[in-house]
């Protein structure tokens, strides 16, 4: 059986507001029926990555800031951005890996749980090849990818018709200070870490994409396509 598509996007250092632009392009073309002009038969969606270029906070459904705190993160320079997928507040910025499958699972014959669970295999496995043997996902509430009491991969995903959004961030060189203002994802007595720090030296965006753009196509068994994005 031929290998569901999924659409390889890379923005390279963008802004989170691109991001979610682009991202929600995307769930409109995967609302319309297969095998239209607008989306192939054979087409499962895309995968969006980026760089994030400037400081943002997302608070999930959940919620996790209130406005005094708001107000303070954008006292020190970041922009804070109220979100769609699960989970409470999180980080992104400059040296982080972000991922954002914009996927239909039947197509790829995944149901929501399972594509959390890929994700995370994905981090994990590129952990490893750097370096980090001891990487691992947790149960919930731990969602994400972990080393001991210190989470790398941060993992938040919304899914509606069977279409999912948002992702995954994964800290390669991120500046960890800025984790330090909030509580992660609302999980007290737990740490944040990066594999720069890990690993004792600077590891950047760059250098671990191909590691995980082939765990991806393998453990969701797809092609990766390189046309270009909707408009």
């Amino acid at each position: 059986m031929r290998q569901p598509a999924v659409q390889l996007v890379q923005l390279g250092r963008a802004s989170y507001a691109e991001m979610l632009e682009l991202q929600d392009r995307w769930l409109r073309r995967l609302q319309v029926e297969p095998g239209t002009e607008d989306r192939p038969a054979t087409q499962a969606g895309a995968l969006l990555l980026c760089e994030p270029a400037r400081p943002v906070y997302t608070v999930g459904l959940r919620g996790g800031l209130t406005p005094e705190e708001s107000a303070r993160l954008r006292a020190l320079g970041a922009e804070v951005r109220s979100i769609g997928r699960g989970g409470l507040a999180t980080f992104h910025g400059p040296g982080q890996l972000l991922c954002h499958p914009v996927l239909d699972l039947r197509r790829l014959g995944l149901r929501l749980r399972t594509h959390v669970a890929a994700l995370e295999a994905c981090a994990v496995r590129l952990c490893k090849l750097q370096g980090l043997p001891d990487a691992r996902a947790r149960p919930p509430p731990y969602t994400g990818v972990w080393l001991e009491e210190r989470k790398i991969c941060a993992i938040g995903v919304r899914c509606g018709r069977h279409i999912t959004s948002h992702g995954l961030a994964l800290n390669c060189s991120t500046d960890l200070m800025w984790f330090e203002q909030i509580v992660p994802c609302g999980l007290v007595g737990t740490g944040v870490t990066s594999l720069s720090k890990e690993l004792q030296r600077h590891v950047t965006v760059d250098e671990v994409m191909p590691s995980f753009l082939e765990a991806f196509k393998e453990t969701y068994n797809c092609t990766l396509t390189s046309e270009d994005s909707p408009n």
